[in-house]
């Protein structure tokens, strides 16, 4: 069993006799078959496993990028539970009724391109980013193969940035690779829904890269502590109210001594940024309301009579805010962030859900609500460039509306958007079929995604030279292309 930890002593200037403030952060590693634990996460903080003065030394445990890294980050939106394709980006308003979509259309800014018409806002900047019209995922299974798969080696892409970049940001600690769900934003949400695959699985890379996931109650945080007179801090919230207490009893006391600079800077990194890029607070008023998706949240959803209702009050209240949260962790240093709400997209019209035109009413707004506060917040702060924004689900509804209003289960074509990472924008790639079946054109598929992705985040020409990654990845690097046209 290893031990990493971080210490921080913070003696005072007039305390009782034999007292100080000690900070500590500590990880026990349980997997024997990992060779060593290369990080340790509390609450808000994910931190190296070292101790944070080597860290802001430049020191790092985990194997530093180098020039393979570029200066870029992925958000990957997982729309959990499968979307239409026709009834986002591809309404084939010109096939039948039955096939068409069940929420008709809405003209974009792009001339002759339109969307479902759920999707008023996304249609004014559909030159800001690009959908896909010819994604295959394969099958129709509940699963998360586009995140966690075959495809990714059964890990999430985050993961192997985190095994190439590090864990944590040199110099401000941030978790390199993290994973948003609604419970990261709104206390009192449900769990995340890992009944059709985990997320946080960093495969054959070991569970020294898996995600960071703040805000919730996993075998991981269980392992973590930041011990102020023995009191266990078990998640985010806890962590930003005691590292406020420790600043204002800093702050009552004076000038710290017996600090050096580099351990001045390993305290102020413990009770500053890192802490702060994890706290929406810290957003302008207006920025938050601007995302705010929770205002979309009628009562009566609250007491909707299918099964999984409360995913749909879920999704509402966090989708604006994890996106939210997600750009000022990209800003902070994040190379990667999963974010999904929980599973909310399965439009059967059956007892656990509700069919595809009510479907749209409770998923359809916050989507298109929250994506186009990002895409307009990304352009405006100028991090189009720097940060790119993936947002599919683990397959695609079939072409026909069945006999209840609902469509089911179907691999054969899929809803994809992506915008910014220094793309090419404002495009539909690919074609599909008058049904919305089947692509027409050559077919996207998962690995092209996955592909784009990791072209956006690393040099792979230099990637495939780094010692220790999977041959597998290497290899699958080298025998894919990204998508065409972006």
């Amino acid at each position: 069993m290893a031990i990493c930890q971080t210490v921080v002593n913070c003696p005072l200037i007039n305390p009782a006799p034999h007292i100080e403030i000690t900070a500590m952060l500590s990880f026990w590693d349980r997997d024997a078959r990992s060779r060593r634990r290369e990080f340790l996460q509390a609450g808000a903080l994910g931190l190296g496993g070292l101790q944070l003065t080597d860290l802001l030394h430049g020191k790092a445990c985990a194997d530093s990028g180098g020039s393979v890294l570029r200066d870029k980050a992925v958000i990957f939106l997982f729309l959990h539970g499968g979307p239409s394709q026709t009834e986002t980006f591809d309404p084939k308003m010109t096939a039948p009724v039955g096939i068409q979509s069940a929420t008709g259309e809405v003209q974009t800014k792009i001339p002759g391109i339109t969307y479902g018409g759920s999707f008023p806002r996304l249609s004014a900047l559909a030159d800001k980013f690009s959908v896909v019209r010819s994604f295959v995922t394969g099958d129709g299974n509940h699963d998360i193969k586009p995140i966690v798969g075959r495809d990714t080696l059964n890990a999430n892409p985050g993961s192997l940035y985190a095994r190439v970049a590090g864990t944590n940001r040199p110099g401000s600690g941030i978790p390199t690779n993290v994973a948003l769900f609604p419970q990261a934003v709104v206390e009192g949400a449900q769990p995340a829904v890992t009944s059709f695959g985990d997320f946080t699985s960093a495969g054959i890379l070991g569970n020294g890269y898996r995600p960071f996931v703040p805000g919730a109650q996993g075998e991981a945080q269980e392992n973590m502590r930041l011990q102020f007179d023995r009191l266990r801090l078990d998640d985010r919230r806890h962590l930003l109210k005691r590292l406020d207490l420790i600043r204002r009893s800093m702050d009552q006391s004076g000038v710290i001594t017996g600090l050096d600079r580099i351990q001045q800077q390993a305290f102020d990194t413990i009770v500053g940024g890192v802490a702060e890029a994890f706290d929406l607070s810290k957003e302008h008023p207006e920025t938050i309301a601007r995302y705010d998706t929770a205002s979309l949240l009628r009562p009566d959803d609250i007491n909707r009579r299918w099964n999984n209702h409360k995913n749909y009050v879920d999704n509402v209240q966090s989708l604006g805010k994890l996106l939210l949260l997600a750009r000022r962790l990209c800003e902070a240093g994040c190379g990667f962030v999963t974010v999904t709400t929980n599973f909310v997209w399965d439009m059967h019209a059956d007892a656990n859900n509700a069919g595809v035109e009510e479907g749209m009413r409770y998923m359809g707004g916050p989507l298109d609500h929250a994506l186009s506060a990002f895409i307009e917040d990304l352009y405006q702060r100028g991090l189009d460039d720097r940060i790119m924004l993936v947002a599919c689900g683990e397959m695609g509804r079939t072409p026909r509306i069945n006999d209840r209003g609902g469509r089911d289960h179907w691999g054969g074509l899929a809803p994809l958007l992506i915008t910014g990472g220094g793309l090419k924008m404002g495009q539909v790639v690919g074609q599909s079929t008058r049904d919305a079946g089947e692509a027409a054109s050559s077919p996207v598929r998962i690995p092209n995604l996955i592909s784009t992705v990791l072209h956006t985040l690393f040099d792979v020409g230099q990637l495939r030279l780094q010692p220790g990654l999977p041959r597998d990845l290497t290899q699958q690097m080298a025998a894919v292309e990204p998508i065409h046209g972006l």
